[in-house]
């Protein structure tokens, strides 16, 4: 969309990552977007997902405009939210079927992440799903020497910043009561997880 700032990386994996989602997704539901950045994601998604209603936030409340402005002409996104996903607790009173994140856990201090979950557990209804996008550190999987590179540049720009360990987070999770359901290589050695929250009546 002319005059919006944007990200190449967005629009390169947009689609590879709305195909895992019609595969995992039920026909509708509503979808909280953590870190939603630009509003590519919630935009790509909502306008091909016309049963589900997205509710995008993002840390930084300069960006909430930008997300504002990109899905305006969507009805099925709504007014984007300020959100500090590091927040013991969220200025939500919702609960959702999707909590979607990408490029976030690992461009931001690991309190996020931790928070990240925690809020999953909190704000999704039993059997709700976490989707999370980014590049990964996999214990039994050489690391790309793009993402190699990639990690010691976070690192050294900010020290609490770096890719996470997959198990790291596995654990995490676990701990929330979100069991780790798929893991999806995609383009650009990404990956998607998806993580479902326990469902005390299964």
């Amino acid at each position: 969309m002319g005059g919006l700032p944007g990200s190449p990386a967005a629009d390169r994996n947009k689609q590879p990552i709305f195909e895992v989602l019609c595969r995992v997704l039920p026909a509708r539901g509503t979808a909280l977007e953590v870190a939603a950045g630009t509003g590519q994601h919630a935009a790509w998604f909502a306008a091909r997902l016309p049963g589900w209603r997205w509710l995008p936030t993002d840390f930084d409340a300069g960006m909430l405009p930008v997300i504002a402005a990109r899905t305006a002409d969507l009805p099925n996104v709504l007014q984007p939210r300020a959100l500090d996903a590091a927040q013991a607790e969220w200025p939500l009173r919702e609960r959702f079927e999707l909590l979607y994140c990408a490029n976030m856990i690992h461009i931001a201090p690991w309190t996020a992440g931790q928070g990240l979950l925690r809020g999953a557990a909190r704000h999704l209804v039993p059997g709700g799903l976490l989707v999370l996008y980014g590049p990964y550190l996999e214990a039994d999987v050489p690391t790309a020497p793009s993402n190699a590179a990639f990690d010691q540049d976070l690192r050294s720009r900010n020290g609490a910043w770096g890719l996470r360990r997959l198990d790291a987070v596995a654990a995490e999770a676990a701990d929330a009561g979100l069991v780790l359901r798929e893991r999806h290589a995609l383009p650009a050695n990404n990956l998607l997880l998806v993580f479902a929250l326990d469902d005390p009546a299964t």
